[in-house]
């Protein structure tokens, strides 16, 4: 790591943090991830355009698969409780793969600015279908009380089109 990055300590606990959640995520426990966000949590999953290379980011920043704060997260983990959902029921089985951490920011003034890798797989019922996410997350970590929560979340899917029939999971 350059004299710039954070230290070997702050990449393990950032990375434990985020093997946790991710755990967290694919066991289920909503409840258990949401005690990991800070109260000013955002959480933005903008929607891919294909342009030109001169052309921009190929992201619309007015328009999002999800636009999330703290209440209306807790509402759709609220949700997927909720007997009889459609979009859930049966649950999802997922799996988040994290990869490629890049950390920057030191540490300083308690925040840590996390560049990763997302692979998340979907399967629902039986079927012989499943669903593929893929994308770069862009997070804000934050100290608080000693460990870290998730201040801020963007997550830049690699597909322009969703292949899948809903997204009711939690990438």
């Amino acid at each position: 790591m350059s004299g710039t990055g954070p230290d070997e300590q702050t990449h393990r606990e950032i990375t434990d943090f985020l093997t946790r959640e991710a755990e967290l995520l694919d066991n289920r426990q909503f409840e258990e991830w949401l005690a990991v966000l800070t109260e000013d949590i955002y959480y933005n999953v903008p929607v891919r355009i294909t342009q030109g290379r001169d052309q921009g980011t190929g992201h619309l920043a007015d328009s999002a698969w999800f636009r999330e704060n703290r209440a209306s997260l807790e509402m759709r983990v609220k949700r997927l409780r909720t007997p009889g959902v459609v979009a859930e029921d049966p649950p999802s089985r997922t799996r988040h793969f994290i990869s490629n951490l890049r950390l920057t920011n030191g540490g300083r003034n308690g925040e840590v600015e996390a560049r990763t890798n997302l692979l998340v797989y979907r399967s629902r019922g039986d079927s012989a279908h499943y669903d593929l996410f893929s994308g770069e997350r862009r997070d804000t970590l934050r100290r608080v009380d000693g460990g870290w929560k998730l201040a801020r979340r963007e997550i830049f899917l690699d597909q322009s089109i969703l292949g899948a029939q809903d997204l009711s999971i939690i990438l």
